[in-house]
């Protein structure tokens, strides 16, 4: 971030809600991605756990 501070959100929801909420937008979900972390986080991140360095990616189409 450059030396800048961000604040993040979270948006804990289950899948079936974020797929729908898309659909109900009026967006084909064209692809799911779950990446890894990258290990060098668990590095500098100790305190943080790996469930919170998960995301998950959505490629999304305008119908």
């Amino acid at each position: 971030m450059g030396g800048r501070t961000a604040r993040l959100r979270f948006w804990n929801r289950p899948l079936h809600a974020m797929t729908d909420a898309f659909a109900a937008a009026g967006f084909r979900i064209t692809v799911i991605s779950e990446p890894e972390s990258d290990p060098a986080a668990r590095d500098l991140f100790p305190e943080v756990t790996s469930r919170f360095l998960s995301f998950l990616f959505f490629v999304l189409q305008a119908d």
